[in-house]
This record gives C-alpha cells, structure tokens and sequence, in this order.
C-alpha cells in the first residue's frame, strides 16, 4: 500500500474514530472542563482538522486505483442518481423541526409525533450521509473511494446507533 493511501486510512480513522471518542467516553469529563460551548468549539475543530486531513490525503492518492468493478455503467449511474434523491431528501427534510439540532425549541420538537422524514427514521441527516457513501462507492469503486466514503458511512450509521444507545440511556423509555 502506498504513503498516499496508508496516509488518507490513517486520516479517515481518525476523522471517524475522534467523533466516536469525543461524542462518548471524553464528552461528560471534558465538557465539565471546558464548558458546554467550549467543547463545542473543541468537538468542532478536531472534527474539521481531521476531515481536511482526509480531504487533503484522498486527493494526494490522485484518481485511478484499480475498481473493484469495471466501469458505472448507465444503469449504476441510475442507481446512484436514485440514492443520491432519497440522501437529499432525508438531509433536506432533517432540518425541519430536528429535536436533535442546536435549537432552543428542541424539547418542544421532541415532544411532537415524528413527522416528514421522521416518520422514516429518527437519523435522517445520517442515513443522508450513508447513501451518500453508498452512491459514491457505486460509481467510483476505488481504494481512496471506498476508503473515505467508507469511513463516511460507517460513522453515519454507526453513530445513529451509539446515539441511540446514548439517548435510551440518559432519558429509558421517553
């Protein structure tokens, strides 16, 4: 494996594994420390700094790498073009009344029966992003794709889960 590819593995990882560290196990003691909007600016810079990082290796790999299949014919393409409009409807639709966004009125929002998107998935923004990823490695199955698209949709799905996990055990049935 190349430097370029070893180095956007190593960003991706960290992209992925610092959202899961920071949104986990360091948020309590850190936030107690830093203050809720200081985590945020913290949480928000480790966050851009290692998506440039991710951003800055996958185009150090340069196009090409062998795909794992040859060609997005027309009907991938189809097929891409279908996900990406159900990602930018889940994403659109994710900002509407979102109980989850920074938003004084978020309780009030929760308190709601689910709605629009919600009424499909209580992660819209994610699911977003995971067929996103799966759209991207459809039509350009590349090792530097599938590495940071990869990356993108397991934190997607992976994170609405642990969200999950997280909010069933701050607030049980509610």
């Amino acid at each position: 494996m190349d430097h370029a590819l070893v180095s956007l593995l190593a960003a991706s990882l960290a992209f992925v594994g610092m959202h899961f560290a920071l949104s986990h196990p360091l948020r309590a003691p850190m936030a107690r420390k830093l203050g809720e909007n200081g985590f945020r600016a913290l949480y928000s810079l480790v966050a851009l700094a290692t998506f440039v990082w991710a951003a800055r290796a996958f185009r150090a790999v340069g196009p090409g790498g062998i795909p794992l299949w040859n060609g997005a014919g027309d009907a991938i393409w189809a097929l891409a073009t279908a996900i990406m409009l159900i990602a930018s409807i889940l994403l659109a639709g994710s900002f509407q009344r979102n109980p989850a966004l920074p938003d004084p009125r978020a309780a009030a929002h929760a308190a709601l029966a689910p709605h629009g998107v919600f009424r499909v998935t209580r992660h819209p923004m994610m699911w977003s992003f995971a067929l996103w990823a799966a759209a991207h490695i459809l039509v350009s199955p590349t090792p530097r794709q599938i590495i940071l698209a990869g990356a993108i949709g397991l934190l997607a799905l992976l994170g609405a889960h642990l969200q999950d996990r997280k909010k069933e055990s701050q607030l049980g049935d509610a």
